[in-house]
């Protein structure tokens, strides 16, 4: 057995989102947000669930964070409700928002967890898509404004923020429908990416402007992509999957301009920035948060939409395909860390989601013997370590998720937690998986 040791500062973490697990919906002044109207539409969600009510973390916080400890976790990545604190998304501030992630900073700070928060986890308030949402450049400003009120309020206590989560599937949701708002118009999504990046830059100048005393960055869904075979359509088709999942985000952020081919290809739907825009976009940040599940193959498709591209999931060997129908391929996250070190001048970065999905069959007290996800986590680790003697400025890892919770289109089928929740009763219940990752925390490694 090899022991596989991580650097001493090592943050491990795990990560939920408000919509995910907050619940409370419409209290305490807390406005609609794109993903209440979209869970209130009909045929929109599986089995019509919705977030209203989730994992009740809104009332359940404190022991919540308590059991965190318990597991001896360090790092808690949590995301704000936009709607908590501005209802109509601008305007009059709501107090009791505030209050409650006042009231969670401080609890963290109590159990001696790192608080990472997240700005945007996907929840517009819907009175500003009434507005034309991400599409409009006003959205920029409104995001800047709410940035400032939780960096002034929560910024002495704050140790990591993220601006956005996942901006290229915040895109999609303009994109192909499947996600709120639920809109289909590639001429809106590539604006609605532009937009997303200006934000970002603008909430970056605040916080320097502030002179906050946490470090600020951005979480990116990062998967892996490789060619389906050598030939010139597969390998062109694979960078138009990347320029549009990886390098539109990373590009503007890190380089100061947008992918030439995936602009040459989108023509007059790509990106127009205006003038000054790139250099507020690429001011510099403190970390990259990455987010990898899965590795997928692709090949060039004339039926393939847009990119005229399409994905398989692709596993290593000896490895099926997860409750999700993603591939396993942990070689991808040390492929993904590589790539930022090589051609992204090794930014500090964060593992800030990684897990699976898992059949879990609680026995007769509710609990489960996840072996397969351990299986998966630990492969991962092993990974990020390998990545990690290789030069990688890897700093933590936080998994995805906590705890059982909504998972966006799919309702509560998928259970992503190393936490089980039972949602007629809410009781929390750790699964294996929270006591294996326990015990890596407390060792600071992993075997293999």
């Amino acid at each position: 057995m090899i022991v596989k040791a991580f650097p001493q500062d090592f943050v491990w973490g795990v990560s939920t989102s408000a919509y995910q697990v907050e619940g409370a919906w419409n209290e305490d002044g807390k406005g609609e947000s794109i993903w209440d109207r979209f869970c209130h539409t009909p045929y929109r969600i599986a089995n019509g669930d919705t977030g209203d009510i989730a994992c009740d973390h809104y009332h359940r916080m404190p022991e919540d964070v308590a059991l965190m400890k318990e597991l001896g976790v360090k790092g808690y990545r949590f995301s704000i409700a936009w709607t908590r604190i501005f209802p109509d998304g601008k305007g009059k501030v709501n107090p009791k928002g505030l209050d409650f992630y006042d009231r969670l900073v401080d609890e963290l700070g109590k159990a001696g967890i790192l608080a990472n928060a997240t700005l945007n986890h996907w929840d517009l308030p819907q009175a500003l898509q009434d507005l034309g949402g991400w599409a409009n450049r006003d959205t920029t400003d409104r995001f800047a404004e709410y940035a400032r009120v939780m960096f002034d309020r929560l910024g002495d206590r704050v140790a990591l923020w993220a601006t956005h989560n996942e901006p290229v599937v915040v895109t999609s949701g303009y994109l192909g429908g499947s996600m709120a708002p639920g809109l289909a118009d590639a001429s809106v999504a590539y604006r609605v990416a532009h937009h997303l990046n200006l934000a970002h830059g603008k909430a970056v100048q605040v916080f320097r402007q502030g002179g906050y005393p946490g470090k600020i960055g951005i979480v990116l869904d990062l998967q892996n992509y490789i060619p389906e075979s050598d030939s010139e359509a597969d390998v062109l088709a694979t960078q138009r999957m990347l320029d549009h999942s990886h390098h539109l985000f990373l590009d503007p952020i890190f380089k100061r301009q947008y992918p030439q081919g995936l602009m040459e290809w989108l023509g007059t739907i790509a990106p127009q920035p205006q003038e000054g825009d790139m250099e507020i976009i690429s001011t510099p940040i403190d970390f990259l948060g990455l987010n990898y599940y899965f590795t997928l193959k692709v090949r060039y498709e004339p039926w393939g939409g847009l990119l005229k591209a399409a994905a398989r999931p692709f596993s290593a060997p000896m490895w099926s395909q997860t409750e999700m129908g993603w591939g396993v391929h942990p070689e991808g996250l040390t492929a993904i860390l590589l790539k930022l070190r090589n051609h992204y001048g090794n930014p500090d970065i964060y593992i800030t989601e990684n897990g699976t999905a898992a059949p879990d069959q609680p026995d007769e007290h509710g609990f489960v013997q996840d072996r397969e996800r351990i299986a998966y986590l630990r492969r991962h680790l092993i990974a990020a370590h390998d990545a990690i003697q290789q030069g990688v400025n890897l700093r933590g890892y936080f998994v995805w998720s906590f705890m059982d919770n909504f998972e966006w289109a799919l309702g509560y089928r998928p259970r992503f937690g190393i936490v089980r929740v039972d949602y007629a009763t809410q009781k929390r219940i750790p699964k294996l998986s929270a006591y294996w990752y326990r015990e890596v925390i407390r060792q600071n490694a992993v075997w293999e």
